[in-house]
């Protein structure tokens, strides 16, 4: 199979669309000001090729914040593109989509992804897809894009989460997830008075958890959302660590980029070697899989910031394309199987 990336940082999707022949899976990653014009003219260029979009910057060896980029697969490729709707309340009504379109691209975990651009309500979502691709055994990566919005095959849909079941022809495919992130200290908490419909952490281990959050790392209120980017909250999900951002201070509660629940344990995490991390994520990419096709990547807007005002992120792009064709998207929340993450990346690796 092939990858292609195209992109325009003035927003034309002609540009964008130069060099692409014969796609059998296309990507979308937008403007919001452009974003339905930008869906209605690919369809119409590439009609009934399956495709998936949302609004989010793109990047290869560079980031396209505010234009258009195109990520596509073609040569040896079999995809399927389509919706879950009304995700805010009954992704599972519209769970027989993604069943008929596994029968129909058939595959395996072998050989068969599903990337997803997803609206919002993402823990319910994932346990909701995840359901379905687990019986194949087939990974899942995505992210959520801006502004509420997604499409599918020509249409925008809203309050939805659009997929894509990808199989490679000619080889294996593999996910993967990474964190640069470790324990800070031996600090536990148990947490309390969350309200789960605004993602909203109101108490740790009894205490308000704006205050804890504050005492621990001597910070003052408005440090808090910077501080973020060095010491999110970790969430112990087995022997896995999920990564929650701080959105905002809310009184003395803090809001949260993913949902926290009454009972979770949560730990403090501090940045690590991002790196030696990086690195060290590319050899083991490189051992497992010598040949490689193509790889997709979602990387957190947070990671973005925070390589961005290290004077990282160029380095990061020119390092990772040393894997060969890679391309991806900025996202607010990165998925992997049946977890909704933060400041994290996720990738799938094409043989």
């Amino acid at each position: 199979m092939k990858q292609f990336y195209g992109m325009s940082q003035r927003g034309s999707l002609d540009e964008a669309l130069q060099g692409l022949y014969n796609p059998q899976f296309i990507m979308l990653l937008s403007n919001d000001a452009q974003f339905e014009e930008h869906v209605q003219a690919l369809e119409k260029r590439y009609p009934g090729i399956p495709s998936i979009g949302c609004i989010g910057m793109s990047y290869q060896t560079g980031v396209v914040e505010h234009g258009v980029g195109i990520i596509a697969f073609s040569d040896g490729v079999t995809a399927a593109a389509n919706v879950l709707e009304q995700v805010s309340t009954m992704p599972v009504k519209y769970i027989q989509r993604l069943e008929r379109d596994m029968q129909t691209v058939g595959g395996s975990s072998r050989d068969t992804v599903c990337i997803d651009f997803c609206a919002g309500n993402d823990a319910c979502v994932l346990t909701t897809i995840y359901t379905a691709l687990r019986q194949r055994g087939i990974s899942l990566v995505g992210g959520t894009g801006d502004q509420g919005k997604v499409s599918a095959n020509g249409r925008v849909y809203q309050d939805a989460v659009a997929y894509a079941l990808v199989r490679n022809q000619n080889g294996r495919v593999k996910t993967y997830k990474e964190n640069i992130y470790h324990q800070l200290g031996n600090y536990r908490f148990i947490a309390s008075n969350t309200d789960r419909s605004n993602y909203i952490l109101g108490s740790l281990n009894g205490k308000p958890a704006k205050q804890v959050y504050k005492s621990i790392l001597h910070v003052t209120d408005e440090e808090i959302l910077t501080r973020t980017f060095q010491n999110p909250f970790g969430k112990i999900n087995g022997d896995d660590t999920c990564i929650i951002s701080i959105k905002e201070v809310h009184g003395n509660s803090l809001a949260c980029f993913r949902q926290v629940n009454d009972s979770d344990v949560l730990i403090l995490l501090e940045l690590g070697d991002y790196q030696a991390i990086t690195r060290e994520t590319i050899a083991q990419i490189c051992r497992e899989f010598p040949r490689r096709s193509a790889i997709f990547s979602v990387n957190c807007l947070f990671r973005y910031k925070l390589f961005s005002e290290h004077n990282y992120m160029q380095t990061y792009l020119r390092e990772m394309a040393s894997l060969g064709c890679h391309a991806g998207f900025v996202g607010y929340g990165e998925h992997y199987n049946n977890r909704f993450v933060n400041q994290s990346m996720t990738c799938v690796v094409f043989e």
